[in-house]
């Protein structure tokens, strides 16, 4: 079987799109331009709603009769029949996940079974759907990864498409697993697939364990600024909005079984970053220049903590003309703005009420 990648012959379209994880951060940027971007398409959401789904982020899509929210368990087959029996997807945009690393270090048999087993089984009931109904060369399996599946980078150099995995965690090594058994199923069964890995994300709707939310409001609240060992470790910071963009650019125009590395082009170490946040936060509020830098706090270094991820986006660029489209002080801007102007969503989220959002809204429909 022949499967070296392949462009599409036009951009394409689609009638029924599966989106897993939509109620997380990225997912809800993904689903709010999906239905921009996709004019004909309906979009089902699935999402089990873990701590980190919030369905408040999608709050100004529920009215559109194109969306359509269903919750649970990307292992879940039977749901998964269902749903493929019901809306006949054309494609699936995959990004449920565990994707903290520190909770995968204390948890990592949850990582395991969602990211390598939830993805196997949602593969698994794609092939059959799509096999049955004979439209294997009509749809398209886009595979969401990260780039902490390649490990961790010296001083120099960039990932490419073409870095060896080397993931140093239980969440990164869970997601290598998940990027290998997606090829696997277009290598084996001919499904046509597009994986993505994806530097740091940042912007709105980020639950607030991340860092850069996390400084937002403990720099709001006068809080410590926990950080890692020294604040060395350096991140390549990608815009939400952004990462949404080239999502849709690859779900368009991604060649059959090829892989996008997608990133900021934004190198910050930590504790450059946090000094650049404590400056725009403080600012904001008419706190005095470096009122918060004693908030600071160094604590003892994370187990397996990668030193420095930086990605090469050339191929993504070259192939396929996607780029940034802001700066990372631009991004970064717009980030503060926007949780300082939504403290009641930053309020929900911490306390635990966004997960009354359901119950209140969605558990009594037909």
């Amino acid at each position: 079987m022949d499967t070296a990648p392949t462009p599409p012959a036009t951009a394409r379209t689609f009638s029924s799109l599966l989106v897993t994880g939509g109620a997380g951060f990225i997912g809800s940027h993904v689903i709010r331009r999906l239905l921009r971007t996709q004019p004909e398409a309906r979009v089902v959401n699935l999402d089990a709603l873990t701590y980190a789904g919030n369905l408040a982020n999608l709050k100004d899509v529920e009215g559109n009769e194109r969306y359509t929210f269903a919750k649970g368990d990307i292992r879940d087959a039977d749901l998964l029949q269902r749903l493929f029996s019901e809306h006949e997807f054309d494609a699936v945009i995959h990004l449920a996940a565990e994707s903290h690393v520190d909770r995968s270090i204390t948890n990592p048999l949850a990582f395991l079974e969602t990211n390598i087993l939830g993805t196997a089984t949602l593969l698994n009931v794609a092939k059959h759907a799509w096999t049955e109904r004979g439209c294997m060369d009509r749809v398209l399996f886009y595979h969401v990864s990260t780039d902490e599946v390649y490990g961790s980078l010296g001083d120099e150099g960039l990932f490419t498409e073409t870095t060896p995995y080397d993931p140093r965690s239980p969440y990164s090594a869970s997601k290598a697993s998940s990027d290998h058994v997606v090829r696997a199923y277009h290598h084996t069964y001919g499904m046509p697939i597009v994986i993505s890995n994806c530097s740091n994300n940042y912007g709105s709707h980020q639950f607030p364990e991340k860092l850069i939310p996390l400084m937002i409001r403990n720099i709001v609240d006068q809080r410590p600024l926990p950080i890692y060992g020294a604040g060395i470790n350096v991140r390549d910071w990608l815009w939400v909005e952004d990462h949404a963009a080239a999502i849709d650019t690859v779900l368009q125009n991604g060649w059959v079984g090829d892989t996008y590395n997608i990133g900021g082009l934004n190198e910050w170490r930590n504790i450059d970053l946090v000094h650049k946040l404590i400056e725009l936060v403080d600012a904001k509020l008419g706190r005095p220049e470096g009122h918060s830098k004693a908030l600071i706090t160094f604590v003892t270094d994370r187990a397996g903590h990668d030193l420095r991820y930086a990605i090469d986006a050339t191929h993504l660029e070259t192939r396929l003309g996607w780029k940034p489209s802001v700066t990372f002080e631009e991004g970064l801007a717009n980030t503060v703005d926007w949780y300082l102007d939504n403290k009641a969503w930053m309020d929900e989220v911490t306390s635990g009420d966004y997960q009354q959002y359901y119950d209140q809204h969605y558990a009594n429909r037909g």
